[in-house]
């Protein structure tokens, strides 16, 4: 990802979410390119929503699926619960809509190319709406969908890189869970919206350049505080950044409360 200042980076949701939550586990991850490998369990089910994904983006362009969907009972549950629950969706072919599946759009903002590929874009001249498949077993809320930088970037590349006006802009996740069940979450746009995010935006691109420049000159991106040890207990980099000790101290504290609450305990006698 390192360049000279005449090269544009490109960013994608994922990137900005990591940048967010913390700086340094965007160093070790992009920049440095540290992974681990995937637990068997989290591979099946990448494996599955890619599939699903795939699926959708044939039928949309017309090619036939029905022999895919027999063969996975999984696939099969989750069109025909699709097919009961957002028929609209799927038999809508009026000529006035614009679709178009993995729907490819950018925008240039400072020296960075944001990019978002959407699952399904729908619109007509009045309004268009974005549409992502999910395949997680718990969706989240509501308030956390709108804070990440899926819907935040997505909805605002479309608003910028369009003559629709952000309240004419929504955009529907769907959740594919297990046994075939569905749960869709909708979130419109608005003006006050797309402003606060270009504020957000135009912060946090500005602080990934000064961290950029002070990392070609030797200086590591800056780590999440002491007080967000939280983002720690689940970063696979905790031990290269020295916190696992953090996440250790508030084990023991646990395991103290825990001896501490037993012995209150009072014995009983037989």
């Amino acid at each position: 990802m390192l360049s000279s200042s005449t090269q544009l980076i490109r960013l994608s949701q994922g990137q900005l979410n990591v940048l967010e939550r913390c700086p340094r586990q965007f160093q070790h991850t992009y920049l440095e390119q540290l992974f681990s490998p995937a637990d068997p369990d989290t591979e099946a089910r990448q494996t599955l929503g890619s599939r699903f994904h795939l699926l959708m983006q044939q039928r949309e362009i017309g090619l036939p699926i029905d022999k895919f969907v027999k063969a996975d009972s999984q696939l099969e549950a989750w069109m025909n619960a699709f097919a009961k629950d957002a028929p609209e969706i799927l038999t809508n072919t009026n000529s006035r809509f614009f679709r178009d599946s993995e729907h490819y759009r950018s925008l240039q903002v400072q020296n960075y190319v944001l990019t978002a590929i959407y699952d399904l874009l729908i619109a007509d001249e009045q309004q268009a709406q974005i549409i992502d498949w999910k395949t997680y077993r718990k969706p989240p809320n509501k308030r956390s969908l709108q804070s990440n930088w899926q819907t935040r970037l997505y909805l605002y590349i479309l608003a910028e890189t369009s003559d629709y006006l952000p309240e004419n802009i929504s955009m529907t996740y769907w959740f594919f869970q297990g046994e075939g069940k569905l749960r869709s979450i909708r979130i419109d746009y608005n003006t006050v919206r797309h402003q606060q995010t270009t504020k957000k935006l135009t912060r946090l691109l500005s602080r990934l350049s000064k961290w950029l420049e002070k990392y070609q000159q030797g200086e590591a991106f800056p780590q999440v505080s002491e007080g967000q040890r939280k983002v720690c207990e689940k970063c696979q980099y905790a031990h290269r950044c020295e916190r696992d000790s953090v996440i250790e101290t508030e084990e023991l504290k646990a395991v103290d409360k825990t001896l501490a609450n037993l012995a209150t305990i009072q014995e009983v006698c037989f």
